[in-house]
């Protein structure tokens, strides 16, 4: 559907430059989807990856808390994770990402410290809280990622509706508009070719 603008030159002028803008436009959006999508695909197989990893830790690290259980009692369990006390540091900070920047989440894991005494305890209540330990590391990673997985899904999401704004109604608007003003013009053109023959032909008749 056409834009309801007089036919006239300068609104064609302003037609011709308004597509020329927007197919440029729509080729560099069309880029930066591409580029999103890329980078985007990466960042879910990251994704991907961290789930796998961080499945495979929990199968290995809830069997060894059970054994744990077991082995030193509830009561001694509850003792040694009152005793443990870590301070997490987080901070905003910004990714760049096919030349954009997202704002993510960066959580400072301390390093492991032994808070427990080691009597009464074994080898593998060390070995079981090095498992969880491990396991919020990847935790944290992930809650990271995917904060750069949404809003990277969410940017190629609003580029995604500007290129088709400007290939399903912009362009092709412009373009149907464009080629309104141009045929009415070139049957001005003509019209005014013939009245110019017409009064010359009526001058010479005289």
């Amino acid at each position: 559907m056409k834009l309801n603008i007089p036919p006239t030159k300068s609104n064609l002028l302003a037609m011709k430059e308004q597509l020329s803008i927007s197919t440029n436009g729509y080729e560099l959006l069309e880029e930066k989807r591409e580029i999103l999508v890329r980078e985007l695909m990466y960042m879910v197989d990251e994704v991907h990856k961290l789930e796998n990893a961080i499945d495979e830790l929990i199968s290995k690290a809830y069997p060894a808390f059970k054994s744990m259980l077991l082995l030193d009692g509830a009561d001694q369990i509850e003792r040694i994770s009152k005793s443990i006390h870590y301070e997490f540091g987080m901070e905003e900070k910004n990714v760049v990402i096919g030349g954009m920047e997202f704002a993510s989440l960066d959580v400072q894991i301390p390093e492991r410290e032994l808070f427990y005494s080691l009597i009464g305890t074994d080898a593998n209540t060390d070995a079981t809280i090095v498992k969880f330990f491990e396991l919020l590391t990847l935790l944290t990673q992930m809650a990271s990622i995917r904060t750069i997985v949404w809003r990277l899904a969410d940017e190629v999401k609003r580029t995604q509706r500007r290129v088709n704004a400007l290939d399903k109604m912009i362009i092709p608007q412009t373009k149907e508009t464009k080629v309104y003003i141009e045929s009415v013009l070139e049957e001005r053109e003509r019209e005014n070719v013939f009245v110019l023959k017409a009064l010359k032909k009526k001058v010479k008749d005289k």
